[in-house]
């Protein structure tokens, strides 16, 4: 079987690398790769961000974990096992996403940042970017994948003149090559600063503080963040860089005066839902992409489910 993912994002990448182990020849497309895509800017620590709730997210999750687990074993995936305490209102009901989430439970007081009262803790897994970007190309490579530089304008068409399998993994890109309208830009800023010794992952995704997180990896912490719908700037904004900075110390003080070492905006592919079907126009092509902030997250469950749409090509 010969395929075609479109995207090198990590979605992309782990959709190819399915397919090949599936038996397929694979070539990906892009116009972007690591360091340059949306990937490259994530925190990206296992958790649903953002997502409704919807039984295929605690498949695809479930997926991924297992992935991350073997690759946790290998330090050069830039993958690592970790804890994170997720806060939450005082009296919140067990969220939806817990039966995905290892570990799961609340948090004791003296876990919680000063001043918060309730909370979740659970293990989770760091990705790297985009460390781990750059392994799982080598490992596509090493397997004989091949990459092609270059735009597609309209996946269907290139679909119907492909001999195989094609998977758009293009994130927000499918709102033009798919002409998808209801894929939109959630704003994601962050800043970088140096690593005073952390290790465990804080978030708050829903309180007074929400969005913030702080992410700690080998040397930096990745500090967040924004989700500004229909935001398309990727220029970073020196005020909410500052709100930013705020907010993280506040969820952990050893992170008040850090020095930023860096900053950027990611584009977070926006969808009602996550699209993973296959096309009614072009049955060969297999549509992944409308993950939000969660493309790490979901990304090894989705693609051994389009490995699967893929068999029935």
């Amino acid at each position: 079987m010969d395929a075609r993912v479109v995207g090198a994002g990590v979605v992309g990448l782990s959709c190819a690398i399915r397919l090949q182990e599936a038996g397929a020849r694979v070539r990906v497309r892009a116009l972007a790769r690591t360091p340059g895509t949306t990937s490259d800017v994530a925190a990206a620590y296992y958790y649903p961000s953002r997502m409704a709730a919807d039984p295929r997210i605690l498949r695809w999750g479930r997926g991924t974990l297992r992935e991350l687990a073997r690759l946790a074993e290998d330090p050069a995936t830039g993958v690592r096992a970790a804890k994170a305490i997720h806060l939450a209102r005082p009296g919140a009901e067990r969220p939806w996403w817990a039966d995905a989430m290892p570990g799961f439970r609340a948090a004791r007081r003296d876990e919680l940042p000063a001043g918060q009262e309730a909370g979740w803790v659970v293990d989770t897994f760091v990705a790297e970017m985009p460390v781990y970007l750059r392994a799982l190309e080598a490992r596509f490579e090493r397997a004989g994948g091949a990459f092609e530089a270059g735009r597609v304008a309209d996946v269907r068409a290139l679909a119907r003149q492909a001999q195989g399998v094609v998977v758009n993994a293009t994130g927000l890109g499918a709102r033009e090559c798919a002409g998808d309208a209801s894929t939109y830009p959630i704003r994601g800023q962050v800043a970088r600063v140096e690593n005073p010794g952390l290790l465990d992952v804080v978030s708050d995704p829903d309180g007074p503080l929400a969005v913030a997180y702080v992410v700690p990896r080998s040397r930096d912490v990745v500090l967040g963040g924004t989700a500004q719908e229909g935001d398309w700037s990727l220029a970073p904004d020196p005020k909410t860089e500052e709100d930013i900075l705020r907010k993280c110390a506040l969820l952990e003080p050893r992170l008040a005066g850090a020095r930023v070492t860096g900053r950027a905006v990611g584009l977070r592919p926006g969808r009602p839902a996550v699209r993973l079907e296959r096309d009614a126009d072009a049955p060969n092509l297999v549509h992944c992409y409308g993950h939000g902030g969660s493309g790490m997250t979901l990304s090894w469950g989705c693609a051994d489910e389009v490995a699967a749409l893929a068999r029935q090509v």
